[in-house]
């Protein structure tokens, strides 16, 4: 596995002028493995975009090494790096706690009880996006530590709603929140699982990635 990562040119308005929605920064992902594109292949790629210091990065993590020209399309130049990310992941320890940040597209399933027929709908407030997270760390090998019993070490520091075009030219907004704070492994092997696999839907259009950062000591 591969972490890549490309600061994104955006005082370069031209250059960037195709990043109009999510479908068109899957794309620039896409197309930044041009041999899987070739074979017809098509692996999964989890992305995302994160912000520091006014300053916005592409981050990837992948199978294959993204061929740095590609991710560098709209990326600044001599920006874009790719680290071995296997090496990471065999350093982490179960029961140690780490920063840990995390863009989702939380969502539940509704049932219409006539039709029976069911359709996915995004949490809206932030008590029910909380929520949404804690129900899945047990199922992904991992807990949020608490600063008390009822206080958790979890923000939510980034909440919008990013465009995707689907087929027909129709335009729909995804609900994408951003998750920061501290947690703890508790299952090593299904935690490994969420960083190379994601967590929840919506993983090609920039939702899913979940990174680590060990704690200072």
């Amino acid at each position: 596995m591969y972490l890549s990562r490309v600061e994104i040119d955006t005082n370069d308005r031209q250059k960037i002028s195709d990043l109009t929605h999510l479908g068109s920064y899957h794309n620039w992902v896409e197309q930044s493995f041009p041999d899987e594109v070739k074979q017809g292949t098509r692996l999964r790629h989890l992305w995302r975009i994160d912000e520091f210091s006014n300053k916005k990065y592409l981050l990837l993590v992948s199978k294959n090494k993204p061929k740095l020209n590609n991710l560098e399309r709209y990326g600044v130049p001599y920006t874009a790096a790719t680290k071995d990310y296997d090496r990471f992941l065999n350093q982490l320890v179960e029961g140690k706690k780490y920063r840990f940040r995390l863009t989702a597209n939380p969502t539940y399933r509704i049932t219409d009880s006539k039709s029976g027929k069911s359709r996915v709908v995004p949490h809206i407030t932030i008590l029910q996006q909380t929520n949404w997270l804690l129900e899945r760390t047990k199922k992904h090998g991992f807990e949020i530590v608490r600063d008390s019993e009822e206080v958790y070490k979890l923000n939510i520091s980034e909440r919008d709603w990013p465009r995707l075009r689907r087929k027909g030219n129709h335009l729909i907004k995804l609900s994408r929140v951003t998750f920061d704070g501290i947690l703890q492994i508790t299952d090593l092997s299904k935690f490994k699982l969420a960083l190379i696999n994601g967590i929840g839907r919506e993983k090609a259009y920039g939702m899913g990635l979940l990174t680590v950062i060990p704690l200072e000591k």
